[in-house]
């Protein structure tokens, strides 16, 4: 049994800061909400995670938005839906050495509103954004995720007979 499948998503959060790419990555989880629809994420430089001219190597940028909004809409769908992460789209806007942080926000309207759509559709994919600041709030980087969402019972409730 893979370990994610028996951790909760908040003990993988927790657990996420010592998984080896990201805790060389210098990436961290700093903040969760209360009721995990909120998510921060803060990246600093270091030896492994810098480019050639001593930025924030693109990579690292992205790999610290990869999971966030699965882990939220886990939260709320893991026992009734199949959630994954199918699309993601970076674009550089700015290339600096200070610490960078990204939040990772879905409303409880919004989850409500996929759960709906996954009953009335074989799959759902929202579309999720964030963006990657510094501590200044100038952007960095936007990153836009797509996930595909479906209820685990799809295939029979939408099978041809």
């Amino acid at each position: 049994m893979k370990l994610i499948s028996i951790l909760t998503p908040r003990q993988t959060l927790k657990l996420i800061n010592f998984w080896p790419p990201y805790f060389f990555s210098g990436i961290s989880v700093i903040h969760i909400n209360e009721d995990i629809t909120e998510i921060v994420v803060r990246k600093k430089t270091n030896f492994f995670n810098q480019n050639y001219f001593g930025t924030h190597f693109g990579g690292t940028l992205y790999a610290m938005c990869n999971p966030f909004f699965v882990f939220i809409l886990l939260q709320f769908l893991r026992e009734e839906h199949v959630v994954w992460d199918i699309r993601g789209e970076i674009d550089f806007i700015k290339a600096i050495r200070k610490p960078v942080t990204a939040t990772f926000s879905v409303k409880k309207e919004e989850i409500e509103k996929i759960k709906k759509q996954a009953l009335e559709t074989f799959k759902v994919e929202p579309v999720f954004s964030t963006e990657i600041v510094d501590k200044d709030g100038d952007v960095i980087a936007r990153v836009k995720k797509t996930i595909y969402v479906r209820r685990k019972d799809a295939k029979e409730r939408f099978s041809k007979e």
